[in-house]
């Protein structure tokens, strides 16, 4: 696939994803927020609304405001600009489910980011999944994505070692 081709899906997949965070985020914000948590599955999967200004698992939301500013809003908006970057620039050398896998974490990273930046630092969240005493911490689509992003790199890299 040409590089031209790769980078529109990147976009795509990109503009797709961010979409879909969006859209539930604003969905979750109408619908669960100020409700009790709803459950499915025998409680395997629950809605409930927080709203995290930490990463993950509220990592950093009792830090200074300035810290939080700099590690929570410039440096990953650094570390997109940077992925962006390499995504253009290798876009030839990568295949399409690397290109995939580096828009679904841009993506995910840039739909968190944008809460973060234009709502007050408020990320949304609303998911967890549960098995018994384990449990995920709440998260959201943008998470999702990062995730999945990360996973699918993992499992190219270790696939390409077993090919050497």
């Amino acid at each position: 696939m040409k590089s031209s081709l790769k980078l529109i899906l990147f976009l795509f997949v990109t503009f797709t994803a961010v979409g879909c965070d969006r859209v539930t985020k604003n969905l979750a914000k109408a619908h669960l927020a100020h409700q009790e948590p709803v459950s499915y599955f025998n409680d395997v999967f629950r809605l409930e609304y927080a709203e995290n200004i930490g990463a993950a698992m509220s990592l950093g939301a009792d830090w200074p405001e300035s810290t939080r500013f700099w590690l929570l809003h410039l440096f990953p908006l650094a570390l997109l600009l940077l992925l962006l970057a390499y995504t253009v620039q290798q876009a030839g050398q990568l295949h399409q489910g690397q290109v995939v896998s580096l828009a679904l974490i841009f993506s995910g990273g840039a739909g968190n980011l944008v809460d973060r930046l234009f709502y007050d630092s408020r990320v949304p969240d609303f998911m967890i999944l549960r098995v018994q005493s384990l449990h995920t911490g709440i998260f959201n689509v943008a998470d999702v994505c990062i995730s999945a992003g990360v996973a699918m790199m993992l499992g190219f890299a270790l696939f390409a070692k077993k090919q050497d």
